[in-house]
C-alpha cells in the first residue's frame, strides 16, 4: 500500500494523541489534534475530515501497513490504545520501506568524509545496524550506548520544528518533585543531549531565565498560537554552554578553574576520555597526574568527580574540594563500620 506524508503524519500524530496517557480522546479532539498539526508543520488551512480520521484509524487497526494497532473505544466516545506500552513505531518496518532507507544510508556514504558531515559515521553505523537488526534475524554486529526505556523521545521531532519555527509551546510537565503535571507557555530554544537524557532548553512565557525541561518528564505538548514568540537574546549557545558539563547552568555562572588529581591506575582512562573539551595534563608523576578543566561548578560536574571514588582528589577550588568531601563523608555514613551491623537509613 503506497503512503504519502500527510497520511504518515496523521498516522504519526493519532499515535502520539493515543499515547498520552493524560487525557481522553474523542474523534473529534482526534480531528482538531490533527487539523492542528497538519497546519502546523505543512501549512494546510483546510483541516482534515472526519472520513478520513475514521478511514485512518481502521488502517491503523489492520495489518496492511503491519501495525495492528489495538485502538478500541470506551464510553462509545473516547479512543485509546487497549495495550498501554503500543505505538506503530515499534511496528516492523515493510520491505518497501526497508529498499528505501537502503538508498538513503547508501545516499550518505557517499557524503561521509565531507568536513561539513564529519559526525555522520557514527549517524549511517545506527542506521546500517538497526536496519541489519530488523530485517536479519542475527548476531548483532555494534552496540551502541542507549536506553530502550528513556521517555520522551517523541517529542523531539515536534519541538525541533517548534523550535525551528520560532513557535511558543504549551507543554504538561511534571518534575520529579512535583505531585502532579502543570501546564505552561514556554519559548523553545534549543533541545540538549546529555548522557541518553534530552532536554529542552527554554524560558518561559512569565521569565527570561532559562531552564531546561527534561523530555521524559514532559506529558504533552501543544503549539501556543495565541502567544507571539520570544527569541532568547544572548549569547550563541554554543558559546554559552562550552565551559559546561552536563545542562545546569543559569546567567550568572562562569567557569573556574578545577584541578583535580588522578591515581597512575586510572589517569590513563582520562587522558583518552577527558571530562571536557578544556582537560589539560598539568603534571605527570609516577604516582599519580594533574588536571586541570575549566568549567561551571554544577551538579553534574561532582557526579562525574564522585563517579572516580577514591581514584581522583580535587585540589582546587576549596568550595568545590568541601563540596565533594561533604557528600562523601555523607555516603560513608550510610554504610556500617562492622560487616554485621545495620545500614543507616536515609531519613535518620
Amino acid at each position: 500500500m503506497a503512503l504519502n506524508k500527510l497520511a504518515l503524519i496523521r498516522y504519526k500524530t493519532i499515535d502520539d494523541c493515543l499515547r498520552n496517557k493524560v487525557r481522553k480522546w474523542t474523534l473529534d479532539d482526534l480531528i482538531d489534534k490533527v487539523s492542528e498539526v497538519l497546519y502546523e508543520r505543512e501549512g494546510i488551512e483546510n483541516g482534515v475530515s472526519k472520513r478520513t480520521i475514521q478511514n485512518d484509524i481502521q488502517i491503523m487497526r489492520s495489518d496492511k501497513l503491519g501495525y495492528n494497532a489495538p485502538i478500541e473505544v470506551s464510553d462509545r466516545k473516547y479512543y485509546y490504545y487497549a495495550q498501554p506500552d503500543y505505538s506503530i513505531t515499534h511496528a516492523p518496518i515493510t520491505d518497501s520501506e526497508v529498499e528505501k532507507l537502503k538508498e538513503v544510508i547508501g545516499l550518505l556514504k557517499q557524503f561521509n568524509g565531507f568536513s561539513y558531515l564529519e559526525d555522520i559515521s557514527e549517524l549511517i553505523a545506527r542506521l546500517e545496524n538497526n536496519l541489519h537488526k530488523t530485517t536479519h534475524k542475527q548476531q548483532n554486529y555494534i552496540q551502541f550506548e542507549g536506553n530502550d526505556s528513556v521517555k520522551g523521545l517523541q517529542f523531539i521531532t515536534p519541538l525541533y520544528q517548534y523550535i525551528q519555527q520560532k513557535k511558543p509551546v504549551r507543554i504538561t510537565y511534571q518534575s520529579f518533585k512535583a505531585k502532579e503535571a502543570h501546564l505552561a507557555n514556554y519559548h523553545p530554544y534549543l533541545l540538549k543531549e546529555f548522557r541518553n537524557r534530552w532536554f529542552l532548553i527554554c524560558a518561559s512565557q512569565k521569565g527570561d531565565q532559562l531552564l531546561n525541561l527534561a523530555l521524559d518528564r514532559i506529558k504533552e505538548v501543544q503549539p501556543a498560537a495565541a502567544l507571539v514568540f520570544h527569541p532568547y537574546e544572548g549569547v550563541d549557545f554554543d558559546i554559552y554552554y562550552r565551559d559546561l558539563i552536563g545542562v545546569t547552568k543559569s546567567k550568572a555562572d562562569r567557569a573556574h578553574k578545577v584541578i583535580f588529581t588522578v591515581d597512575a591506575a586510572n589517569a590513563p582512562y582520562l587522558v583518552t576520555k577527558p571530562l571536557h573539551a578544556s582537560q589539560q595534563i598539568l603534571k605527570k608523576e609516577p604516582q599519580q597526574t594533574t588536571f586541570r578543566i575549566d568549567v561551571v561548578l554544577n551538579f553534574e560536574l561532582e557526579k562525574d568527580l564522585l563517579a572516580m571514588g577514591e581514584a581522583v582528589q580535587v585540589i582546587t577550588p576549596k568550595s568545590l574540594a568541601t563540596r565533594i568531601q561533604k557528600r562523601l563523608k555523607a555516603a560513608l555514613d550510610h554504610y556500617p563500620l562492622t560487616p554485621d551491623g545495620p545500614l543507616k537509613p536515609f531519613n535518620s
